[in-house]
């Protein structure tokens, strides 16, 4: 019994410090770390130092084949707007790049539909924005913008159409550019094509780079306490299917990688934008430091040649919306491990599509779906919590003999451990069968936590009544006083420690746990609260069967 006391205290101890660890992190990293004034210092001086990614800089019309003219300042300097079902963006003439996204299907906070979330923008404090660009010969992507015109200001998909087509054009020395965006219904997927128009007399070489430049600045994440999500690069290699790269790593050990298809992303908690370049070429990929607090995650592909005369056309896909498992899936493969379930994922994916597919299919309700899906669980590890439970009833029922013999031979240890293994023996207890189930089911929960934490749907979904946000804390604290006494309750069920210290300790643990919980969010307490009771309904089963079989 002591053993399997200490295997609980034990594995509850190391979740608690292991989350409690993760905050500390977290809040370390909370804070802004970018220098206000060199942000917007760079922001102000971007097109003027930088060369243009347009081209090597050379004039007139007797051009060297590979290189693509550079053009001057943009006589048209407002912003595009484009507004979709879901996505509403800004895009700089000035280069074409994207320079704010909202996602207009998710809102910045609860209740706030005239609020959506802003996931890309470049303020006086923040820049997280998507660059993409055509290199000839040495050319790169992080260069001064060319110049493009569009025939409006304003882009909006129409109702009864499905896709919406923006394009920006320019023109010189016998080379006319065509950047098109098109957008999709219902979707967050970005075409982003170059058609290029080769009017010299002698071969091009384009190639398409694209760039996702953004500071180290965290977003705001109302997450409660046990939960520091990740944020920065990701990659897939030619080594690893998910390489990730805080700002900090990548500061120290920028990354470049070549590999037939691939991706790069922007993680946070929930969200992600990531370039998704033709899967057919040898792309390169990069992840590096640009100076001024900001970081480049980009790709280079390869260079189309296109004769006098013809047309050439590169492009790129560009991700920017939620952590969508069944989406990510279908845009490029492992795109998907950017929802991060950790080394447990193995578990946590398959979890999470029967939470899916109960959503789908019976209740529509992510809280109760997260009920029925404990419900799933325990079922599925019933014969191993069975045989946990069996050993703890036994265990309990010969509690009064073992304090028995500890109060007659309290000053013989050597004793006392002999007389308790001939009552094992003799009773046929074994005194680490509940340690072994409990052990094996421990990865199964972390799994779920970790699979709960990085669900997307879950926020701002409601359950019932008061609780309309499963993604934060309680606001009334119900749930963690329900999981403290459902703790509480089952602990009675089960056999209580005979040395004192120890069961002080475990009359504590509710409290604690409660204490822990009240900022747990509200879908984890939830779950914890559904194991906790069908535990007890369990244990009581258990408890019910021995007592009959012993009569």
């Amino acid at each position: 019994m002591d053993w399997q006391r200490y295997t609980l205290v034990g594995g509850i101890a190391a979740v608690l410090l292991a989350l409690i660890y993760q905050w500390n992190a977290f809040q370390e990293q909370h804070a802004p770390t970018i220098d206000q004034t060199t942000v917007v210092n760079h922001q102000n001086t971007d097109t003027e130092t930088l060369p243009s990614s347009q081209a090597q800089s050379t004039a007139g019309s007797d051009l060297p084949e590979g290189s693509i003219p550079e053009v001057g300042t943009t006589t048209q300097p407002k912003l595009i707007s484009v507004e979709t079902d879901t996505l509403s963006l800004l895009i700089d003439p000035q280069g074409g790049d994207i320079v704010k996204v909202a996602l207009r299907q998710f809102h910045e906070e609860l209740n706030t539909p005239d609020r959506p979330l802003i996931l890309l923008n470049q303020t006086r404090s923040h820049t997280y924005i998507a660059r993409s660009g055509l290199v000839g010969g040495k050319g790169s992507c992080s260069a001064a913008r060319p110049a493009f015109t569009s025939d409006a200001s304003e882009y909006a998909l129409q109702e009864g159409k499905d896709t919406l087509t923006v394009e920006l054009k320019q023109s010189q020395n016998g080379i006319g550019f065509t950047k098109r965006f098109t957008f999709t219904r219902g979707d967050y997927l970005i075409n982003v094509a170059y058609l290029v128009d080769n009017g010299r007399d002698k071969p091009l070489l384009a190639g398409m780079c694209g760039e996702i430049i953004r500071d180290a600045q965290e977003p705001p994440v109302d997450m409660g306490i046990g939960m520091a999500p990740f944020l920065g690069a990701a990659l897939h290699t030619s080594e690893e299917n998910y390489f990730k790269q805080d700002f900090e790593d990548i500061a120290k050990r920028p990354t470049t990688e070549t590999i037939q298809g691939g991706w790069v992303a922007m993680v946070q908690h929930y969200f992600l934008s990531a370039w998704i370049p033709n899967q057919q070429d040898l792309n390169t990929f990069t992840l590096a430091p640009i100076g001024n607090g900001l970081f480049s995650m980009g790709f280079t592909s390869p260079q189309l040649r296109i004769e006098p005369g013809q047309q050439g056309t590169v492009a790129a896909d560009f991700y920017v919306g939620p952590k969508d498992v069944y989406r990510l899936e279908e845009i490029s493969p492992y795109l998907d491990l950017t929802v991060d379930y950790g080394w447990l994922w193995w578990l946590a994916k398959p979890m999470f599509r029967v939470l899916h597919w109960i959503h789908e299919h019976l209740v529509a309700n992510w809280g109760w779906a997260i009920i029925l899906l404990t419900v799933f669980i325990k079922a599925l590890l019933y014969p191993l919590s069975a045989a946990g439970l069996k050993s703890m009833a036994r265990m309990r029922k010969f509690a009064p003999q073992m304090k028995k013999l500890q109060e007659q031979y309290k000053d013989n240890r050597q004793k006392l451990a002999e007389e308790t293994m001939k009552l094992y023996r003799r009773e046929k207890i074994n005194p680490v069968g509940g340690c072994l189930p409990i052990l094996l089911q421990m990865p199964v929960f972390i799994g779920l936590y970790w699979m709960l934490m990085e669900t997307v749907e879950l926020r701002h979904a409601p359950w019932i009544g008061w609780i309309h946000d499963l993604s934060v804390k309680d606001p009334y604290f119900i749930l963690p006083v329900i999981m403290g006494a459902s703790m509480w309750l089952m602990q009675k069920l089960q056999p209580q420690p005979t040395d004192p210290t120890q069961a002080k300790i475990m009359q504590l643990m509710p409290i604690m746990m409660t204490f822990f919980f009240l900022w747990f969010p509200a879908g984890l307490v939830l779950y914890w609260i559904a194991n906790n009771l069908i535990s007890i309904a369990q244990t009581w089963f258990i408890n019910k069967q021995v007592e009959s079989a012993d009569k």
